[in-house]
């Protein structure tokens, strides 16, 4: 029997838990909200909704109720106010800290066993904080990050090519931010590499979009969007349940890779059962290590000074 909980059951999180009941992978899903109601109620169309996309994963809502989330064998956190025009990532990092430090402790009593996958924003800097707060191993607290940048890369480069995006493979490395690092070196179009179809100049017009994707779904929506966010934990979460040992860019803890340490940045992992198995390191020239560089310094110094020592490079 596998369970899984979703902490918070705002538009991110019901998106969540919708593509995982509709995948049909998953035995129960448990979501949470501090707001009377919410969970119960989107649970409950979740639920009547099954007959007609063909699930039998069990659906339950509550209201603030953490013992409802013991013995899970992965938590999605997607609690914490969501991004506004005009805002940065970081602009959100001292209330969503405090929540995932008080939703942490709560996992841990619950659930000492599961899988923590943070969503809410500034997502790095709440991996770090998952991490400290729950007390977990490192394998088994990552965040959302290169899954749905990866997705807005790959979308942005099917519309310039009028291609299907089953074919498009796409990394990205870094700080789930502007400073993120598409790699054009590491895309392909049905094993084409990117640069034998797309000139520089559109090659670096998609990189740009997808730096600023979330920017722009908040432009038209005047709040940060669900959908591709849902469908990307969906990803993470089917490859744990199933230990499908797919290789995915998540935001992991780093113990020496990449030259840094003490710190959460998107790199590509291979992702099972216990979380993250390895993660693999690549190749970089000597402009993506710049830019590599320049990305964990925005990360680090978000985390420096705000809410736990960190150790230096």
């Amino acid at each position: 029997m596998s369970k899984i909980s979703v902490i918070g059951a705002g538009e991110v999180g019901a998106s969540c838990a919708a593509c995982m009941a509709e995948r049909d992978f998953v035995n129960e899903i448990v979501i949470v909200d501090k707001k009377q109601g919410v969970a119960e109620g989107k649970a409950l169309d979740l639920r009547q909704s099954a007959a007609l996309k063909r699930f039998d994963t069990i659906v339950k809502g509550v209201t603030a109720d953490y013992s409802a989330i013991s013995n899970s064998d992965v938590v999605v956190i997607a609690a914490g106010n969501p991004r506004k025009p005009g805002m940065e990532r970081n602009d959100l990092m001292v209330t969503n800290a405090k929540i995932m430090r008080e939703v942490c402790q709560q996992v841990a009593k619950y659930s000492p066993n599961a899988v923590i996958i943070v969503v809410s924003n500034p997502l790095d800097v709440l991996c770090y904080c998952a991490l400290k707060s729950s007390g977990f191993p490192d394998n088994r607290v990552m965040g959302m990050s290169g899954q749905l940048d990866a997705a807005r890369y790959k979308s942005y480069i099917a519309e310039t090519l009028n291609v299907s995006t089953k074919d498009i493979q796409a990394l990205i490395l870094g700080g789930h931010g502007k400073s993120m690092i598409p790699m054009p070196r590491y895309t392909t179009i049905g094993g084409i590499p990117i640069r034998n179809l797309l000139d520089e100049e559109k090659v670096q017009a998609a990189i740009q979009r997808t730096r600023l994707g979330g920017e722009e779904v908040i432009d038209h929506l005047g709040r940060s969007g669900w959908y591709a966010a849902g469908a990307a934990v969906c990803d993470m979460v089917e490859s744990v349940i199933c230990d499908q040992r797919r290789v995915f860019t998540v935001s992991a803890y780093l113990k020496g890779e990449y030259g840094y340490k003490d710190i959460y940045l998107g790199v590509p992992v291979i992702l099972g059962k216990n979380g993250v198995d390895r993660i693999i390191e690549l190749e970089l020239d000597s402009e993506d290590r710049k830019r590599f560089d320049i990305s964990q310094r925005v990360v680090r110094a978000a985390l420096e000074g705000h809410y736990f020592p960190i150790e230096k490079k």
